[in-house]
C-alpha cells in the first residue's frame, strides 16, 4: 500500500489510522479480553410511561459517556452490521475463512491491525467435512481454539437471536459473528423482496449488533444484473443497503480471473476500493493495490496532552475536571469544555492511546482515566467488562464471570 493513491474524505470514525507512533503501540492492549466490547451498545433511554415521544437535550448527549467503539479490523471493520456480498462460487467464503481465523489469532490482514477476539462463524451453506478441508488447505494444522464454527441455525424469526445471544454470554470476548449466508436465516415468503422485509430484517440484526457492541458479517449474493455502481447489484431491494452500517461488495470481470475488487462503503470507515488476488496455491486472498490511502486523523492537543500526562509511574489518575485542567497548563480550556471533548474523542482515546476514560457521577463529578497496560490487561479487560455490563444494564455479572472461569 505504498504506492500514490488518491485520498478520501474524512469520517467521523476512530481508530482507521493503521500507522500509530510507538507510544500507541496498543493495538494488541484490548486483543484477547475484549468482553467490554460486546457492550459498547449506546443505553436506551428509558421509554415514557405515558407513551410519548422520548428524547434527548443536546447538553445531555454531549454531557454522556458513551461506551467507545473500537474496530475488528482497523480502518476496514468495526462494530455494526454489515453486507458481504459477491456472485456464486466469486471467492467469498475462502474470504470469510481468512477473515475469522485472523480475527481469532490476533494476526494483521494485510496491512490493516486486526483485535483479537473470539469468533463464530455460521458456515449455513458448508458441512463440517468442507470446512475441515478449506481451512486446513489455507492454513495447515494450527488452530484458533476460539474460532468456532455452526453448519445449522435458527432463522431470525424462529430464535436465532437467542442462539447468539446464548453464544455471546459464553463467549464474552467475543468480536465478530459471520452469518454465511443472509437466506439461510430469513423466512420465506411472498413479500421476501420487498423494500420492507429487507429492510426488517437487517435492522433486526444491527438492533442485536448494536445491543452487544460485536460486528455481524452478513454473506449475501449479488443479483444477475450489471450496474455501473457496484452497490446496485446487491440481491434484493435497496432496505438491505439502508439498514446496515456498510458493505463490501466482491466481483470479476471474468468468473475465471484469480483478481477480484472489493468495494467497501460504510458509516464507520472510509470508503475503499481494494484489488485483491486469489493465490490459488494457498487458497487465501492477497493484497495487491488500493485505490484510495485511509484519511488520517491529524493530532489531537488534548488527547496528546493526556498521553503525557498518564506517565509509566502514574498510569492512572482520578479527579474533577477543573484538577485535570491544572495539570494540563498548556492547554487553554474550561472545565465543562474539557469534560464535553472527552466525551466526544473517547473512542479515540482507547483505540489511538489505549488509555480508558469515564466521567463518573456523583456529588461532584470525578473523570478517571486509566492507561492499558500489556502486563495488567487482564486485570483490565475485567474491569472494563464489568463497566460496560452495569453501564448496558445487564444482570448477574458475577454470575457470567464465574461461568467464564469455570470453561477456562
Amino acid at each position: 500500500m505504498t504506492e500514490k493513491m488518491k485520498t478520501t474524505a474524512p469520517v467521523l470514525s476512530v481508530g482507521a489510522d493503521r500507522e500509530q507512533p510507538n507510544t500507541k503501540n496498543h493495538k494488541e492492549i484490548i486483543a484477547n479480553e475484549t468482553a467490554q466490547i460486546n457492550l459498547q451498545a449506546a443505553q436506551n433511554p428509558e421509554k415514557s410511561r405515558s407513551g410519548g415521544l422520548q428524547t434527548v437535550s443536546m447538553t445531555e448527549l454531549y454531557d454522556t459517556v458513551y461506551p467507545p467503539r473500537t474496530p475488528v479490523v482497523d480502518g476496514f471493520l468495526y462494530g455494526g452490521t454489515y453486507l458481504f456480498v459477491g456472485a456464486p462460487k466469486v471467492g467469498k467464503s475462502f474470504f470469510m475463512g481468512q477473515l475469522a481465523y485472523h480475527v481469532a489469532m490476533g494476526l494483521p490482514l494485510w496491512d490493516y491491525p486486526v483485535r483479537k477476539g473470539t469468533v463464530l462463524y455460521l458456515a449455513l451453506e458448508d458441512d463440517y467435512a468442507r470446512l475441515q478441508r478449506r481451512l486446513s488447505g489455507m492454513f495447515g494444522v494450527e488452530c484458533a481454539d476460539n474460532l468456532y464454527f455452526a453448519t445449522q441455525a435458527k432463522t431470525l424469526n424462529e430464535g436465532l437471536d437467542r442462539q447468539l445471544e446464548e453464544f455471546l454470554k459464553a463467549h464474552t470476548d467475543a468480536r465478530l459473528i459471520i452469518i454465511d449466508t443472509l437466506q439461510k436465516v430469513r423466512e420465506v415468503g411472498g413479500d421476501r423482496y420487498s423494500y420492507f422485509s429487507d429492510y426488517e430484517i437487517v435492522t433486526k440484526l444491527k438492533s442485536f449488533s448494536d445491543k452487544y457492541g460485536i460486528c455481524l458479517l452478513v454473506v449475501h449474493h449479488t443479483r444477475k444484473l450489471e450496474s455501473e455502481d457496484s452497490f446496485d447489484m446487491i440481491s434484493g431491494t435497496n432496505g438491505l443497503l439502508g439498514a446496515a452500517d456498510g458493505a463490501f461488495i466482491m466481483h470479476k470481470k471474468k468468473r475465471t480471473d484469480n483478481e477480484a475488487v472489493m468495494d467497501i462503503v460504510g458509516r464507520d470507515q472510509p470508503d475503499q476500493e481494494l484489488t485483491i488476488e486469489f493465490d490459488r496455491e494457498r487458497c487465501v486472498w492477497k493484497f495487491k493495490k488500493a485505490e484510495t490511502e485511509l484519511w488520517k486523523q491529524p493530532p489531537n492537543p488534548l488527547l496528546e496532552a493526556i498521553n503525557n500526562f498518564l506517565t509509566e509511574d502514574k498510569p492512572e489518575w482520578e479527579g474533577t475536571a477543573t484538577e485535570l485542567v491544572s495539570q494540563l497548563p498548556d492547554m487553554q480550556i474550561q472545565a465543562n469544555v474539557l469534560s464535553r471533548k472527552l466525551n466526544v474523542v473517547n473512542s479515540q482515546l482507547l483505540n489511538d492511546y489505549g488509555i480508558f476514560y469515564d466521567n463518573k457521577r456523583g456529588h461532584e463529578r470525578k473523570i478517571i482515566l486509566k492507561r492499558l497496560s500489556r502486563e495488567s490487561k487482564s486485570d483490565d479487560m475485567r474491569r472494563l467488562r464489568r463497566y460496560f455490563l452495569q453501564w448496558a444494564g445487564i444482570e448477574n455479572i458475577d454470575a457470567i464471570d464465574a461461568n467464564r472461569r469455570r470453561k477456562d
